[in-house]
């Protein structure tokens, strides 16, 4: 085996163990493979090499998960340069980090400027993949996050239906795609004031995510706080509490001090511990 092909594979299995990090909420931890990672394939294949289109984007992914939104962005946009150069403008990689700019956007809070990047996502991978494509289903998804944060639910809950079914489709009955789709749908649900379906969705999200994740992950704390504030409308104050107790506890652990999810969360409480009559924030998409 030459060096190349060694540094290359250091290279991927370095980002291999900092995904796994991510996945399981240790993102200080998957920051330093990932810039591990980064420097030695600039270091070997430069800086210019389509060879660091995929170290870019997913070192990007773990600066959304952590609430580093500025620093996601610039290495969104040098991997889709990378990319757009090495493979044209119609390529499931393109489309990927079109997804993904769009899912930072939605992070940011800044949901019409990810509509233009979700729409785009869509409307390659269809056209390469076909409409009921697992993949085109994710796309889909996360356009419908997109026009919710827009307040356009008439136009995201049949979007949110026709994910769910192809999801179950092709992954059975659990699986993690569906346990968030469950807690967007949940969330439009809330939005819209038909709290019983809310609820529901929430908690089978919530033990799907439990099942799946373990008991003390971050996706899991979000579907905590989202069931909290709907818990909290619901006028049941003392099982709000608990639901952003834990948490915030898990935020507290995983997050840094300024991450959105974590301050949002924080607020909620603290508005659930005086029993206000202030609505309470952070529902969100996953």
């Amino acid at each position: 085996m030459s060096a190349v092909s060694r540094e290359i594979q250091e290279v991927y299995g370095l980002c291999h163990r900092a995904e796994r990090l991510r996945e399981q909420g240790r993102y200080a931890e998957s920051e330093a493979l990932f810039k591990q990672a980064l420097a030695l394939a600039e270091q070997t294949f430069g800086e210019d090499s389509p060879k660091l289109i995929t170290v870019l984007n997913n070192h990007a992914v773990l600066y959304k998960y952590s609430g580093q939104f500025d620093e996601a962005e610039q290495l969104y946009r040098r991997a889709l340069e990378l990319a757009v150069r090495a493979l044209g403008e119609q390529h499931p990689e393109i489309a990927t980090i079109y997804h993904n700019l769009g899912g930072l956007e939605h992070a940011r809070g800044r949901y019409a400027e990810g509509e233009s990047w979700a729409r785009r996502s869509v409307e390659i991978r269809e056209r390469l993949l076909g409409a009921d494509h697992v993949a085109v289903a994710a796309d889909l998804a996360a356009l419908a996050g997109i026009l919710d944060g827009q307040k356009r639910y008439a136009e995201s809950e049949p979007i949110y239906h026709r994910v769910l079914a192809i999801f179950e489709l092709a992954y059975g009955p659990e699986h993690y795609e569906i346990a968030v789709n469950l807690n967007n749908l949940a969330a439009l649900k809330n939005a819209t004031n038909q709290t019983e379906e809310a609820e529901r969705f929430y908690r089978r999200a919530l033990a799907m995510k439990e099942g799946l994740l373990g008991e003390e992950h971050p996706d899991v704390a979000m579907t905590l706080n989202n069931l909290g504030v709907l818990l909290k409308k619901t006028a049941r104050l003392e099982e709000a509490r608990g639901m952003y107790e834990r948490a915030l506890a898990i935020f507290e652990r995983t997050l840094t001090p300024t991450h959105p999810r974590l301050l949002a969360c924080r607020a909620n409480y603290e508005k659930a511990r005086g029993a206000g009559g202030r609505p309470a924030l952070g529902v969100e998409r996953a």
